[in-house]
């Protein structure tokens, strides 16, 4: 037996070698399950006797001494790591020398691949000792069945899990699956009889209406089959503790880096972001573990000032925090609570000190509202720091990378003389001809520049208007993705997005509660929730690109391969097909390297391919290998800075996988969508926590114009998807990873917008049928009458259930129907012919918003009003029914009691259009029920040329009963 066919140790990547007999080794009889000899000593001294995979007991041992073993083949034994300076000075050539089998690159000691075949074998060398360390049992458990862990752990109350899944109570599921299959059912039998009896007097409005139905059951059906199974979790924050966090010992929670990013100071102000930095910092979790990163895109010096007076009044706020447990940990959030702050307060101090700190705290906000009048005008000779010298963001468009570690690291302690979280401000360079890629290449930079300088294992990214609600949140995230078992397979844990300042009614459904308590519980029970962009920890090892753990491998295609070839040439050739085959799924995986033989093996360690993923930073690569964190031990401390100023640099990204295959994906201003699809497509899965007390919480658009604006950004974002690469119509199934259910999902996400042009024809409907006395549906039988209303019954009879399970209130639910039509008609229709503008043209249509004055009191800003093109739409269609709803009551008056049975299902259908857009319609009047007058004058006269015109064309009357109708008139006896 050839040495390539010998299977690999699971446990130290070996080759498991053979036995006495001269057949390959197997430790287990019963699984199968490759271990090698000396693995399978070292657990029977340690005294595990059972196999790691079905926890059968071992032989005896002295069976296994009479076993003589191979080793590893061919494979050779690395040396420990060179001088940096060697590093450097290879690396440089390394660049140029393509990829060589081991053998070959043996051959030269000065070669890349050899060089980093020598970092991979230390690193490997490092990550199995820590494998064998006593404090290191949660890293071996991952390959232990649940019950052997059980059996291991002393204490039996660190054996209870860190979550549980909640499953919905199967009456309410049961019942609300049988109505969806009903509800589709009907719907079958509906087209049936609406194709099969057309209108033959409006024909034209009848093939609309039928189109329009049809493309409204097929996204129903997108939305509606991602939520049959629905699932609630519960995590167990006190377990978490008890199992990692023991008395007299270091604690082993998994280190978390916070990314924060903002933009321009004057649009997203500085005491948003202080608050949203201090929640941060004062998070219930060891501060060592703790690191905040805040990208300031607009390299504005507003921002690093405010920043810097942040830091300094942390030092007071954290201990204050943590010393009496308040909630939320946000300072302008805390104070301004309607609630009875001494409750559940029994320290005597906690009075004085709250009224200090608030004093504090304004004296905090007045130093930052000064820093923001002293910003808006800026100086002709442009702004200058304390020491004198030029602010290097001068130029937003073209700067150097800047990065300013505020805490930690340096010796700052709170006012206590305890540690603080690190907080770094991080600005990336910027220069003329390079793209930058808005927000997701802000999130690319923090990456890398958080994996030079902590590089912890998981990151929490965070809007800079987002506050930490609920400072368990973290342990909250870490009861699923430290989970031996749960979290193995787990790209990210997304918790719901919540919102303060909203009015009670929530006019405009800013807060998203049946997206966010239905849909997203809906995907929970497939592959996981999909990423919303803000309020998500991330598994570090998901964004770098690898594949889940559990993933199935790709085999090695050598059948390819005969006599008349090269095996050389064939090798080569399957390996890159395996490579392109594997893409989709990862781009390569660390823990598969040993699956493949030497020369296999070779290519994917080369040096060569690390850059052309990652980039030319050797601290950068080494620290994307390993899986738990941590600066490498090759790194030099002292120049950790200029690294990570290296790799923010513009031209970093060029001829890498950055925002192509591994970090937050370019291609879309939706880039968090795009992100978590692909994730999702390589095999992973992601986690939904909703915690008693919400997370996070933010601020949401209140006025009409801003909230339309937001939902065109979405539908924008989802249509460039669509144009793109990683549509979910077609990408993704070479790997077969991504469930069906989820990819119904994910193609609902990108084609929603294009509902807009069924929805706004449907809405004109209504008024045509009113004005022109024609219907969409013929004279209804007493079957036909019951399909419909069979119809009617089923669509309330699933939404009554849905609302049933989920908890979701009636009031919100028909807010999100009546913002659902309200977007469709204008902002997704603008986004869809500005998406192909920009994608078809390269035309970049921008809809501007002029904001005009709010009122002052509560809510001041739900009556403010901003001009939009987006508001035409929606007002034409309101004028439309009402005057079609008038012009159908004065016929039906004419017509006498014959017109008004036929009367009654049109103004039904003007009426649905109308009660839908009525949130819309109180947007306009604002308070005092005052519109502009640009808005009326357009809709007016929009809906005048369209009425006009409809009269003198009159095209869903036929040429003889235009005939027919002259000549009665000319009979008419005056």
């Amino acid at each position: 037996m050839m040495a390539s066919d010998v299977p690999r140790c699971n446990t130290c990547g070996e080759q498991v070698g053979f036995d006495g007999n001269g057949n390959v080794f197997v430790a287990c009889h019963e699984c199968n399950f490759p271990v090698c000899k000396a693995c399978v000593d070292y657990e029977i001294k340690e005294g595990k006797k059972a196999c790691f995979r079905c926890a059968t007991p071992y032989e005896d041992a002295s069976t296994y001494d009479e076993a003589a073993t191979e080793g590893s083949g061919g494979r050779n034994t690395m040396t420990t790591y060179i001088s940096n300076e060697q590093n450097q000075a290879d690396g440089v050539h390394a660049r140029h020398i393509s990829s060589v089998s081991t053998v070959d690159s043996e051959a030269y000691s000065e070669s890349g691949s050899s060089l980093w075949k020598n970092r991979v074998e230390s690193w490997r060398e490092r990550k199995d000792k820590k494998k064998k360390h006593p404090t290191k049992v949660a890293k071996e458990s991952k390959q232990v069945p649940e019950e052997q862990l059980m059996e291991e752990k002393p204490n039996g109350e660190i054996l209870l899990p860190l979550s549980r899944v909640v499953p919905i109570a199967r009456t309410k599921l049961t019942a609300y699956r049988i109505m969806i299959i009903t509800r589709l059912v009907i719907l079958v039998l509906f087209f049936h009889y609406r194709i099969t009896n057309p209108v033959d007097s409006a024909f034209g409005l009848w093939l609309t209406s039928v189109i329009c139905e049809i493309w409204f059951a097929m996204s129903w059906v997108l939305d509606q089959f991602p939520k049959w199974g629905p699932i609630n979790r519960e995590a167990f924050t006190d377990q978490l503790s008890l199992r990692f966090e023991r008395e007299g010992e270091v604690s082993q929670l998994a280190a978390v880096d916070f990314f924060v990013s903002t933009v321009d100071p004057l649009k997203e102000p500085p005491l948003i972001t202080a608050n949203t930095v201090l929640s941060i910092l004062a998070v219930d979790y060891p501060v060592d573990k703790v690191s905040c990163y805040v990208s300031d895109d607009g390299a504005a010096m507003l921002t690093f000032e405010s920043l810097a007076e942040t830091a300094e009044f942390a030092r007071k706020w954290v201990p204050f925090c943590k010393k009496y447990e308040i909630e939320p940990r946000a300072p302008e959030f805390y104070f301004s609570q309607k609630i009875d702050y001494l409750k559940d307060k029994v320290q005597p101090s906690f009075v004085k000190e709250r009224r200090s700190m608030k004093r504090d705290y304004e004296e905090f906000k007045v130093r930052v509202n000064g820093l923001v009048a002293k910003a808006q005008k800026t100086p002709e000779e442009g702004w200058t720091m304390a020491d004198g010298t030029p602010w290097p963001g001068n130029n937003t468009r073209d700067h150097p990378g800047m990065i300013q570690v505020f805490l930690g690291n340096t010796g700052a302690h709170d006012m206590e003389g305890n540690e603080l979280p690190r907080l770094v401000y991080v600005s990336r360079e910027k220069r003329p001809g390079y793209p930058h890629h808005k927000k997701a290449g802000a999130e690319n930079a923090l990456v890398r520049v958080s994996a030079i300088l902590t590089n912890a294992p998981y990151i929490l990214n965070l809007d800079c208007d987002h506050y930490v609600n609920n400072s368990k949140a973290v342990r909250e995230a870490m009861c699923f993705l430290m989970d031996p078992i749960v979290g193995r397979n787990v790209c990210f844990v997304q918790f719901p997005q919540r919102f303060d300042g909203i009015d009670k009614s929530d006019r405009y459904a800013n807060r998203n509660i049946v997206f966010f308590d239905v849909n997203m519980k809906g995907l929970d029970g497939i592959q996981g929730p999909v990423y919303v962009g803000t309020g998500c920890v991330f598994n570090r090892q998901a964004l770098y690109g690898y594949g889940p753990p559990s993933s199935p491998r790709v085999e090695p295609n050598t059948s390819s391969s005969s006599c008349c070839c090269p095996s050389k040439k064939t090798k080569q050739k399957d390996i890159s097909e395996i490579k392109r085959e594997d893409l989709d799924a990862a781009i390569f995986n660390l823990k598969e390297l040993n699956d493949y033989d030497e020369y296999e093996r070779s290519m994917l360690i080369s040096q060569t391919s690390f850059e052309k993923t990652f980039g030319l930073s050797s601290v950068l690569i080494e620290s994307t290998m390993m899986e738990s964190g941590g600066i490498p031990d090759s790194a030099n401390p002292s120049s950790l800075i200029n690294e990570a100023i290296h790799v923010i640099s513009c031209g970093y990204e060029e001829k890498t996988a950055w925002g192509k295959e591994i970090g937050w994906i370019y291609g879309s201003v939706t880039e968090d969508i795009l992100t978590g699809f692909k994730m999702h497509c390589r095999g992973w899965r992601s986690i939904y926590c909703v915690p008693l007390r919400p997370a996070f919480k933010g601020s949401a658009p209140l006025n009409l114009s801003d909230r339309l604006h937001q939902v065109l950004r979405w539908a924008l974002g989802s249509i460039e998807i669509f144009m793109s690469r990683h549509c979910p119509l077609w990408y993704g199934f070479g790997g077969g990873r991504l469930k069906w259910l989820q990819r119904l999902a994910y193609i609902n996400t990108i084609i929603y917008p294009f509902t807009s042009l069924p929805l706004i024809a449907y809405c004109t409907l209504p008024a045509i049928c009113l004005l022109t006395g024609k219907f969409i549906i013929p004279v209804l039988s007493n079957l036909a009458s019951m399909l419909f209303l069979g119809l009617f019954m089923s669509i309330i009879t699933v939404s009554v259930l849905e609302l049933r399970w989920s908890g979701v209130s009636i009031e919100d639910w028909w807010r999100n129907e009546q913002f659902w039509v309200i977007g469709g008609v204008s902002a997704h229709l603008f986004a869809v012919f500005q998406g192909f503008l920009k994608v078809m043209g390269g035309i970049d249509t921008n809809f501007t918003v002029t904001a005009k004055s709010a009122e002052d009191g509560e809510f001041g800003e739900l009556y403010a009003f901003k001009w939009t093109t987006l508001l035409i739409p929606p007002t034409s269609l309101i004028i439309i029914n009402i005057v079609g709803v008038v012009a159908g009551f004065s016929d039906a008056l004419n017509s006498g009691y014959e017109a008004w049975g036929p009367l009654f299902g049109k103004v039904f259908f003007a009426m649905w259009v109308i009660l839908h857009l009525y949130p819309f319609l109180k947007g306009l009047m604002g308070r005092q029920n005052r519109t502009p007058t640009i808005v009326i004058l357009w809709s007016v006269l929009l809906a005048s040329v369209f009425s006009l015109v409809w009269v003198k064309i009159d095209p869903f009357v036929s040429k003889d009963d235009s005939k027919t109708l002259a000549q009665n008139c000319i009979s008419i006896d005056c």
